[in-house]
């Protein structure tokens, strides 16, 4: 009987620490409202499929730095009046254990114009603020790297390298498959 009351105690607790738990999954905006702070409301967006091959494959990890988990790629391109205003990308990374969901935008250039945080599944304080990622703005790929200016942040440091990672990954994707390809 005592053996039996330990363990229903243990049940208890842990469905207590279970409740208890926080969720600290956080979705900031949907992919409407993505597109739309990326592009404006008025503008046209056309989505942009792209499926590299096994050289662009290995250019754009050697770019980027990093490995690729897909060979199907989706950018979304802002027009008005027919004249490109710029690329999107929405990237999805696990951080720690949980992801992160980055919108990226580039102008037409492929120049890194800005960057969102859509969703952020990881405690908040993990979290970097949108601040820290003005500081990766107008740089070009090859400088995108924390032994080259890029500050990281104490408490964050994973957050911040796959937002990195994230931001490599999306311009050497337009480089090697928009603006090399001439896929405009």
């Amino acid at each position: 009987m005592k053996i039996i009351k330990q363990g229903g105690l243990i049940v208890l607790l842990f469905l207590l620490l279970i409740a208890v738990t926080p969720s600290f999954a956080t979705i900031f905006y949907s992919k409407n409202e993505a597109l739309e702070l990326a592009f404006g409301k008025d503008n046209q967006v056309e989505q942009l499929s792209l499926f590299p091959d096994e050289q662009q494959v290995a250019k754009i990890e050697e770019l980027a730095k990093v490995k690729l988990d897909s060979g199907l790629f989706t950018f979304y391109v802002g027009k008005n009046q027919g004249k490109i205003l710029g690329y999107a990308a929405i990237e999805t990374v696990t951080v720690r254990t949980k992801p992160e969901t980055l919108l990226i935008v580039l102008t037409a250039d492929g120049e890194l114009r800005n960057v969102t945080t859509l969703a952020f599944h990881e405690p908040p304080e993990y979290q970097p603020p949108e601040r820290w990622f003005e500081q990766l703005y107008k740089h070009p790929l090859t400088e995108l790297d924390f032994n080259k200016g890029i500050d990281g942040i104490s408490g964050a440091t994973l957050s911040t390298r796959a937002a990195v990672s994230s931001v490599r990954k999306v311009m050497a994707i337009y480089q090697v498959l928009v603006k090399d390809q001439g896929k405009q």
